[in-house]
């Protein structure tokens, strides 16, 4: 037997597995990424932080021309000293974020899905102020990357939409 047809006849099980328990690809016709894309329209920011939120999600899941659902994101940002030498200093910092989501349909205010993300990310304090400052800004940045990340790929794989 090839190397080719034991290949098909591993891969046939998990075609009809798959096949068989619903699974619908995100941007496939009926899928939450497809029914999401260009729908939503997010809360304004109050913040830096709350801007570069909401433009990474806007990029996931579109500007809201034709908005039927409305976003609504509670940001939270805590930052940790993490290493501290001898003398007291500290070199190190974490970030740590957590947003709690809301989304909903703008006609009937029918929550859609809801839920919570966290995430964290470090940055060094050992050069000068504006080494520092720039670290602090990359990692506040990178923080909201991964926010949005994980509210985007749970918006997708949870969000009860309606059938449109």
């Amino acid at each position: 037997m090839s190397w080719y047809s034991r290949r098909l006849l591993l891969a046939a099980p998990l075609a009809m597995a798959l096949a068989g328990c619903g699974f619908t690809p995100v941007y496939a016709p009926g899928g939450n990424g497809a029914a999401l894309l260009g729908r939503v329209i997010v809360d304004p920011p109050s913040d830096r932080e709350g801007y570069l939120l909401v433009q990474d999600l806007e990029q996931r899941l579109g500007r809201g021309t034709a908005p039927v659902y409305s976003l609504s994101v509670d940001l939270g940002i805590e930052e940790e000293p993490l290493a501290i030498t001898a003398a007291g200093d500290i070199t190190r910092y974490n970030l740590i974020g957590s947003a709690a989501y809301t989304l909903r349909e703008l006609e009937s205010q029918r929550v859609a899905a809801a839920g919570e993300v966290s995430g964290f990310t470090g940055y060094s304090d050992t050069g000068s102020t504006v080494e520092t400052l720039a670290a602090e800004r990359d990692a506040r940045r990178r923080l909201m990357t991964m926010l949005a990340d994980q509210i985007t790929a749970r918006l997708f794989a949870t969000a009860d939409l309606a059938d449109e």
